[in-house]
C-alpha cells in the first residue's frame, strides 16, 4: 500500500482526519518566487467561483502585486474540467491555478496535469484540509447541516441527531433533499461504513422527503413554509439566518464536508506566478475575502461568519481521493430517492 492510501485508510477507518501539523518542510513565498513571478508576468486562474467574486479576488490579487497581470475564466464543474482536458489532449497549456469541486482532482490527477505545491500557509491550516503530496488544497468548504422553519418547528423539537430524523412526524413531504447532494451520502459511508449509511439512507428516503435541485431555491422555499426541514449547505442557510429571515440550523454529527480545492497545473505557463497566487489565496488576506463573500474559509485562524459555521461539531471532510467510487455512490443516492 502506497502512502497515499495509507494516510487515506488510517483516517477513513476512524471518519476523521486528525487535525496536526506535518513534519514535512514547507515552501515559501520567498524573495526568488517572487522575481520568479515578475519575469512571469502574467497568471491563468480557471475557477467555479462566482464570476462576481472570483473578479474581485484576482483584482486584489493584482493590486498586491502590480507586475503580474491575471487572467480570469470561470465555468461550471463540468466546463471547466472538460475545458482542462480539452486543452491538453490539443497540446495547449493555458491555466496555472484551477478551484473547482472535488471530483475533478482524480481526473486531473490520472492525466498527469497536476504539480504538487506545499504552500507555506497550509501549516494554519487542519489536515483534514490538504493533501500530504501537495496535489491540492481546500480553499473554502461546504458543510451539509439541518436546516429548519423557525415558524414551523420550535427550537426544542428540532432533531438534534440523524436518528431522530427518522422520527414518524417528519414523515410526508417534510424534509427538503438535493436530488444531487451526494457528498451527503458520501460522508454517512465515509463515517459509518457503507452497510449502516446505507440502512440509514433508506429509512430516510421511506420519510418521503421533498427531492428537488439547488441549495438557494430551496431554501427559499423552506422559508416560505413549504417544508419544515432541510438539508443543505451550511451557508446557504446561514445567509437568511443573518438576514432575519424564518430559518436557522443545527449540526447533526458527523457533519459531511464538502471540499472546494485549488491546484497548480503540472504544465503551468507561469508557475511562479501560479504558486504566488495560491500562497495569496490560503493567506489571511486571502480567506478573509471569503468571509465577505459569505463563504467559509480553510484556515484555522480565519472564523466563517458566524464562526459556528465550521466550529464546534465533530466533521468529516471529503477527499477528492474519495471520487474514485464516486460514480457508484450517485446511482445509490439516485436509487434510494427514486430519482430517475
Amino acid at each position: 500500500m502506497d502512502r497515499k492510501a495509507t494516510l487515506i485508510a488510517a483516517g477513513l477507518s476512524a471518519g476523521l482526519f486528525l487535525s496536526h501539523p506535518t513534519s514535512s518542510s514547507w515552501a515559501g513565498s520567498d524573495a526568488r518566487l517572487i522575481e520568479g513571478a515578475k519575469s512571469e508576468g502574467a497568471l491563468s486562474f480557471y475557477t467555479t467561483m462566482t464570476l462576481s467574486q472570483s473578479k474581485k479576488v484576482v483584482d486584489r490579487f493584482q493590486k498586491k502585486y502590480p507586475f503580474i497581470k491575471p487572467e480570469l475564466f470561470r465555468g461550471g464543474g463540468d466546463e471547466v474540467l472538460n475545458r482542462i482536458l480539452n486543452e491538453a489532449r490539443g497540446g495547449l497549456n493555458a491555466w496555472d491555478v484551477l478551484s473547482t469541486r472535488g471530483d475533478s482532482v482524480l481526473p486531473l490527477e490520472d492525466a498527469k496535469l497536476l504539480a504538487p505545491y506545499r504552500a507555506p500557509e497550509t501549516k494554519s491550516m487542519d489536515r483534514d484540509m490538504f493533501d500530504d503530496e501537495g496535489y491540492w488544497a481546500a480553499y473554502y468548504v461546504n458543510p451539509y447541516v439541518l436546516g429548519y422553519n423557525t415558524k414551523l418547528v420550535a427550537k426544542e423539537d428540532v432533531p438534534k441527531s440523524y436518528e431522530q430524523l427518522l422520527d414518524p412526524k417528519w414523515q410526508g413531504k417534510k424534509i427538503s433533499i438535493d436530488d444531487s447532494a451526494y457528498g451527503f451520502l458520501a460522508g454517512l459511508i465515509r463515517a459509518w461504513g457503507k452497510e449502516k449509511a446505507v440502512g440509514y439512507f433508506k429509512k430516510l428516503a421511506a420519510q418521503g422527503p421533498v427531492v428537488q435541485r439547488g441549495n438557494t431555491n430551496r431554501v427559499q422555499l423552506t422559508m416560505a413554509g413549504e417544508y419544515p426541514l432541510i438539508i443543505a449547505y451550511a451557508p446557504t442557510i446561514q445567509r437568511e439566518t443573518s438576514l432575519g429571515h424564518p430559518i436557522d440550523w443545527v449540526a447533526l454529527e458527523p457533519v459531511p464536508v464538502q471540499v472546494n480545492p485549488m491546484m497548480l497545473a503540472a504544465r503551468a505557463p507561469h508557475p511562479n506566478a501560479g504558486k504566488l497566487f495560491m500562497d495569496f489565496l490560503l493567506s489571511k488576506e486571502g480567506q478573509k475575502m471569503l468571509v465577505d463573500f459569505r463563504r467559509i474559509p480553510a484556515r484555522n485562524d480565519v472564523d466563517a461568519d458566524p464562526p459556528r459555521l465550521f466550529k464546534g461539531y465533530q466533521r468529516i471532510v471529503e477527499h477528492p481521493e474519495d471520487y474514485k467510487n464516486f460514480s457508484a455512490t450517485v446511482k445509490l443516492y439516485q436509487r434510494i430517492l427514486g430519482i430517475r
